[in-house]
């Protein structure tokens, strides 16, 4: 990407703006002793960019790590640098309401005491969830503890749902790859981690969930919270399934939520998720700009800081418009031309008047990544080439390969020469081959660590830097551990019965359970609701009907099982274990054959290693 001029200070002036107070002393500690926020260890970016980073990302990062209690405008207050997002409070008539409590409860409780201490003990008033990604609800009980007085909990419409779904269907395998993308186990310091672009890392502590209240449904749609008007504009598909951004008519204040930050977004999150729709995502912009942007003084967002002034508030949002729409159609319009997802990442540059813009550059989302991204969202992963329809899966690939170089040490020798020259890309590739042909070879694993480290230290991308970096620790075999439960106490009680048993779905080993067959009536009483759970082929099934179960059975037969519980103590039976309140009636043991054929998932295993 072309370097925009580095004299341009208008981001720090504006990072720096309001600024009342930093979090002394700097580190958030959970009730167990651990560190889950260290805002110190970032202290090091205030000295010049080494070798080992890449000056645009360490510019974002000495932004991105700034901490503290800010005031936005009358009455809008953000506490920015204690968590990857920011969370924002808004004074009302008789309290604060509380916009994206963070992360986890230890980093949320910090920053609404942070804000208490310069602006008095107001009671939390109400909450507003602005999508539903676990940045921007997970510190929930930090602010609204157990026993708080009920408050209205806005949230868009779908909120619930999505939020649940995307920790338990595919939690494992995203939270995994979350410690790649955040870097948040990686030494923070010149080498290391310097931020993921968005912010600096996520914490580590304990999340949670406050189911909302009110459901935001509409563009258009008025609240009062606390004596406070808020104009909400629903923008479902860009960042998030659910999202919204809304307009605070009394202060002409804009949250952009993640719609429209100081940087590129993703497309596809390295930690894995649905593929965004950038098409939508610009649409939802030009419809921000044409409800608020003609009255709208200062616009913030739930990552970064603010940007002030009508005009300049215009020009971010109309910025960040072109964006979108420029990577879909150009992608389009060359995968049209027969160009593949690889071959349009290698073309694709953005319009000069783009690249000049600092919040235009990939810190968070990379151009290359993002096209790919748009590719599969229409194409899928198959690009129309033969070849790539039936290959090897990756150590098979590897031996081969491996074999066709004239063996391990050759395959090593050839990825040196080919780092030694420069082309750390093509390096990274025979080394990955010769580590996944040969895991033990410690010279392969080595070797492909220094190419690692090379890559990550020369990205601009904050998530690229600290995947390669990770992966690096990962080959000196250090694996960093998943600390962060995505799918904790809260989460899994917010969850559907129907969601419950599909999360019992994926976890059954199908080819053991391909001679198994099962029938199970499961009535929860407290819902007065029987779930006809059926196991056969190795797929676990179901459908529900109100009410209890006939003596009868349905007109598919008796079941082989009957179980009356209630919805806490399923909660038990998808931890593992029958809960003594459970009754059953039938034949014995079946329900124990069923819990026998889960597996559980690993959630540290290896990325980089087979």
């Amino acid at each position: 990407m072309t370097a925009v001029p580095v004299d341009d200070h208008q981001d720090f002036a504006d990072a720096d703006r309001g600024f009342i107070a930093p979090l002394d002393p700097p580190q958030v500690i959970a009730a167990d002793g651990r560190v889950v926020w260290d805002a110190e260890a970032y202290s090091f970016l205030a000295g010049n960019c080494p070798g080992t980073a890449n000056e645009s990302l360490w510019r974002q990062g000495r932004l991105v790590s700034r901490q503290g209690l800010y005031e936005v405008t009358e009455g809008i207050y953000q506490v920015r640098g204690l968590d990857l997002s920011n969370m924002t409070l808004v004074e009302g008539e008789r309290g604060v309401i509380v916009i994206d409590p963070l992360v986890s409860a230890e980093t949320a409780a910090a920053a609404l005491e942070l804000y208490r201490k310069h602006r008095g003990d107001r009671p939390v008033s109400g909450l507003i969830y602005t999508r539903s990604h676990a940045d921007h609800f997970g510190g929930g009980r930090g602010v609204l503890p157990h026993g708080h007085n009920a408050v209205p909990v806005l949230a868009p419409a779908g909120f619930l749902e999505h939020a649940v779904s995307e920790n338990v269907y595919a939690g494992t395998a995203m939270a995994r790859r979350a410690v790649y993308m955040y870097g948040a186990e990686l030494p923070k310091g010149p080498a290391g981690q310097i931020g993921c672009g968005l912010g600096a890392t996520n914490s580590t502590g304990t999340l949670t969930l406050i189911p909302p209240t009110v459901d935001i449904t509409s563009t258009g749609q008025e609240e009062i919270v606390d004596g406070v008007r808020l104009v909400f504009q629903l923008t479902p598909g860009p960042d998030a399934p659910a999202e919204m951004n809304f307009y605070f008519p009394a202060q002409q204040a804009l949250c952009t939520a993640e719609s429209a930050t100081h940087t590129m977004h993703n497309i596809l999150a390295l930690r894995g998720a649905a593929v965004r729709d950038t098409r939508i995502w610009s649409h939802c912009l030009s419809e921000a700009l044409a409800l608020f942007g003609e009255e709208v003084e200062v616009a913030f967002a739930s990552h970064h800081w603010p940007t002030w002034g009508k005009d300049r508030i215009r020009t971010l949002l109309a910025n960040q418009r072109d964006l979108y729409a420029y990577l879909h159609d150009q992608t389009l319009r060359l995968l049209n031309e027969g160009l593949t997802g690889n071959e349009i990442a290698e073309e694709l540059r953005l319009p000069p008047g783009l690249e000049r813009v600092w919040a235009s550059h990939g810190y968070y989302g990379s151009l290359s990544h993002n096209v790919k991204a748009i590719y599969q969202r229409y194409m899928g992963w198959f690009d129309g080439n033969p070849a790539h329809l039936w290959e090897h899966p990756p150590v098979e690939q590897a031996k081969r390969y491996v074999a066709a170089l004239g063996g391990i040490d050759a395959t090593v020798a050839a990825g040196r020469r080919f780092a030694d020259s420069g082309d750390l890309r093509f390096a990274a590739t025979l080394l990955n081959h010769a580590v996944f042909a040969d895991p033990g070879h410690v010279g392969a694993r080595h070797e492909l660590a220094a190419v690692y480290d090379r890559l990550g230290q020369g990205c601009e991308n904050g998530t690229w830097r600290n995947f390669y970096l990770t992966g690096a620790m990962e080959l000196r075999g250090a694996p960093a551990p998943v600390r962060a439960d995505a799918a904790g106490p809260e989460i899994a009680a917010a969850l559907t019965v129907d969601q419950l048993i599909d999360s019992l779905a994926i976890r059954v080993d199908g080819p053991r359970a391909w001679a198994s067959s099962l029938t199970m009536d499961w009535y929860l009483a407290d819902e007065d609701r029987t779930w006809r759970l059926t196991l056969s082929n190795g797929a676990l099934t179901y459908r529900s009907t109100a009410g209890a179960p006939t003596a009868s059975g349905t007109s598919e037969g008796r079941p082989d099982l009957t179980v009356t519980l209630t919805k806490p103590e399923l909660l038990g039976i998808v931890a593992g274990r029958v809960p003594a309140g459970v009754t059953e009636e039938g034949e014995a043991g079946a329900l124990n054959a069923l819990l026998g054929l889960l597996t559980s998932p690993d959630p540290d295993f290896p990325i980089v290693t087979p």
